[in-house]
């Protein structure tokens, strides 16, 4: 049965009047993203969005928060002064459960150790009216898609691959706390019109590639922020022959890309899917509206005319593909790999391969692994690898334990950990005898980046479908190509993998005794939410000051960053994770993973009142009790990464004003908006050069503050000199009140206060 069937019923019963308006004031044939988008208006539209220039107000249908974010944020919704949530809201607890020894011991363990934390989101939950999900239900996004996902519809989650759910049409956006907070509260959530990236899919996959392959190929076309500000909607017959769980696949690593979001439009695989997760009710209403929920024919007939970028893919021609060391968009064909390997030297031998995470955790993913596994045992041959699978579900996991491909994993060596983020996310106790030394990992997940997966920066991670993965834990090598090289079995014969075969529904149905949720109290007003005053957990959140309504001006330089520097360098996870809820606590972790681009060296900045080196949280924590405000520095797509507002919030809450950079990842920047900050920019890049270590810095024009007006940094050398640098800034006027009153959860609290007076 299908969760918030009224909601659902309302969103189609209106939508064919707003798309039909949309089309009237567009003059034109819509996209299906536009059609999605301009039916979600807060507003009715009365005229035509300008593409990556408005700023437009929505109404999603939804919120979903993972369990380390969902701290942060329910801490800021507390202080707003509602009684209820003001949409259907969901908290997934997955982010917590660390991978150490396998799924019964690592829960056990997780629930333990994290029972402050649980307890505390379950009574919140209670309170506030949200659908709580335990530990061990599953991963949040596997779960939306199983549960709550629906064509047509409009959702943010307080996580970058919320985007997930575009694999059932919907149009689902990575967002920081605060933003869930606005939704939360009922009032019009803000987003600058996305611009549109088309891919066109011609042809059908075939053998070993599979939906994983097409986004690791689109990543490489366009890199880790060639999709920023941009919305990216794929149609084709190649569209069309995927399946639910493969379409979302790519939509979930179009984080990747830094797109807003991804996108497929309605089709009979989607209805499929609703009906097979018990929700055929969903699909009879979405075939009542399907031709609302795809794309006009003129845009398919015509598509260069409608998006700003197209982009077109071959699966007849495409083949498997691994992405990385270090960066998601470095792609390379497995043709290729080999030949890779010797000219980069990384390390051939793969000591661990892992298959599972919100990416790729499906029915369909698992049973073509599982097919690869039980050849491979059937032909002689053993996992060279040490293997581990990921169930992103309970409902998944269960429905596979019943199947025997659980225990086809555990004949070839495999460990089954938990169902939650565990190593995707830095939640790994990782075995290892030699931290120092080069070693290379591949993953069926969607991130890569140094230290992401076991905090090692020897680690050589890269990322490939499960088909891919599996292969290469039988073999052992990263050279190894499936599609051609052929391994050594038991008896010394040369055998060949045979190509993987799957199936995209489970052939009995999904089945599941227990999937973890947990209904909220039908009246949470004697509720009480209970946070220790003395946890190391947890910490009530006070406002942050206004603006003093002055320029800034005798700040330090904390840190200029230099290279990439995404939110897993701004706040690490993995181990950091169990201080989510208690700001000060983890803003000891405030930029630690940066590189220092004086010295080259992460976590030592010089203090300019001692002249000393020292960890950057302590540098930061001495001017702050001077009261002496700073700067950070940064590179290009600076905040590239998880959705984290934590990387926004630490240094807000240090002191830091102003981070300065050559571009933003997009939720990065509304994140630090969010919270009071000031998100600058170069107005020309080369300028980044000119800081100084020792440098005093002024930021001017704060008084004239306005949208499209630049501001001056004045760098006051150790020399004596001064330069004067200007600044860009996309602050529009209601962004430029949430700087001046310190914040935007100080401008809720406000209007709510009024509105109960």
């Amino acid at each position: 049965m299908a969760f918030n069937l009224d909601l659902i019923q309302k969103v189609y019963e209106h939508l064919p009047t707003k798309v039909n308006a949309a089309r009237e004031i567009l003059g034109r044939p819509l996209t299906m993203t536009e059609k999605i988008l301009y039916a979600h208006s807060y507003d009715p539209a009365t005229k035509a969005h300008e593409r990556g220039k408005d700023y437009v107000n929505f109404t999603p249908d939804r919120v979903a928060m993972q369990d380390a974010t969902a701290q942060m944020a329910l801490l800021q919704f507390m202080t707003c002064g509602k009684d209820k949530v003001a949409v259907p809201s969901t908290v997934h607890c997955d982010h917590l459960i660390q991978a150490k020894i396998g799924a019964t011991e690592d829960l056990a363990t997780a629930i333990d150790v994290n029972k402050e934390v649980y307890d505390f989101l379950a009574s919140i939950s209670n309170k506030y009216d949200i659908g709580f999900w335990r530990p061990g239900a599953g991963i949040i996004h596997q779960v939306v898609l199983e549960n709550y996902a629906f064509p047509g519809g409009m959702m943010i989650g307080t996580d970058s691959h919320t985007p997930n759910a575009g694999g059932l049409g919907m149009i689902a956006i990575g967002v920081g706390g605060a933003d869930a907070v606005d939704v939360m509260a009922g009032l019009p959530w803000e987003l600058k019109m996305p611009k549109m990236i088309g891919v066109k899919l011609i042809g059908k996959m075939n053998g070993w590639t599979s939906a994983k392959d097409i986004i690791l190929k689109v990543a490489g076309v366009l890199t880790v922020k060639g999709g920023t500000g941009a919305i990216v909607e794929y149609f084709g017959d190649g569209a069309e022959s995927l399946s639910c769980t493969g379409k979302g696949t790519i939509c979930n690593m179009g984080a990747e890309i830094g797109a807003t979001c991804s996108l497929f439009a309605y089709d009979t695989k989607m209805g499929e899917y609703l009906s097979a997760t018990n929700r055929a009710e969903v699909a009879k209403l979405a075939d009542g509206v399907k031709d609302h929920l795809r794309a006009d024919i003129e845009v398919y007939n015509n598509p260069e005319s409608y998006f700003d970028q197209l982009i077109e893919i071959n699966l007849d021609d495409l083949e498997p593909y691994v992405n990385g060391p270090f960066t998601p968009d470095l792609a390379t064909p497995i043709s290729q790999m080999a030949a890779a390997v010797r000219e980069h030297n990384w390390p051939d031998e793969v000591e661990v391969a892992l298959i599972g995470s919100c990416t790729n955790s499906s029915y369909e993913d698992i049973s073509r692994s599982a097919f690869i596994a039980r050849n491979a045992m059937d032909k002689g041959l053993k996992a060279k690898s040490e293997f581990t699978i990921t169930p992103g579900s309970e409902m998944v996991r269960y429905t596979i334990e019943r199947d025997g491909m659980l225990a086809t994993f555990g004949e070839l060596g495999g460990i089954v950990l938990a169902n939650a983020c565990g190593p995707c996310i830095g939640q790994w106790s990782r075995h290892v005898d030699d931290p120092t030394k080069k070693n290379t990992i591949i993953t069926s997940f969607n991130r890569n980046f140094a230290k992401r997966n076991d905090g090692l920066a020897s680690t050589h991670a890269f990322v490939a479908s499960p088909e891919i993965v599996t292969a290469l834990a039988i073999a052992g090598s990263l050279s190894f190509n499936p599609l051609k090289d052929t391994l050594t079995n038991d008896k010394g014969e040369q055998v060949m993998l045979d190509e993987p075969k799957g199936y995209e529904l489970p052939p009995k149905g999904f089945s599941v005794k227990d999937a973890g949720y947990q209904a909220p109290a039908v009246d949470g007003s004697k509720v009480q939410v209970q946070v220790h005053p003395h946890s190391d957990r947890l910490e009530l959140l006070r406002p942050f000051a206004p603006w003093e309504g002055t320029d800034l001006t005798g700040m330090k330089l904390l840190i200029k960053a230099f290279g990439k520097c995404t939110t897993d360098h701004i706040s690490m996870a993995g181990p950091w994770l169990k201080y989510r809820g208690h700001l000060d606590n983890i803003s000891n972790n405030m930029l630690i993973g940066a590189i220092n681009a004086f010295n080259m060296e992460t976590n030592t900045v010089k203090n300019q009142l001692t002249g000393e080196y020292g960890e950057v949280p302590a540098v930061q924590r001495v001017y702050k009790a001077a009261r002496i405000g700073s700067v950070v520095v940064g590179d290009e797509n600076y905040g590239e990464g998880s959705s984290r507002e934590h990387a926004a919030m630490e240094p807000r809450h240090l002191g830091v004003r102003a981070i300065i950079v050559k571009s933003f990842a997009r939720i990065h920047e509304t994140n630090l908006k969010k919270q009071g900050m000031l998100a600058l920019t170069f107005c020309d890049k080369a300028d980044y050069e000119k800081v100084l270590e020792d440098d005093t810095i002024d930021i001017t024009g704060l008084t004239d503050f306005a949208p499209g007006q630049t501001l001056t940094m004045v760098l006051h050398h150790k020399d004596g000199k001064t330069e004067d640098i200007k600044l860009n800034q996309t602050y529009n006027h209601q962004q430029i009140e949430w700087f001046k009153a310190g914040g935007a959860l100080n401008v809720i609290r406000d209007n709510v206060n009024k509105e109960k007076k």
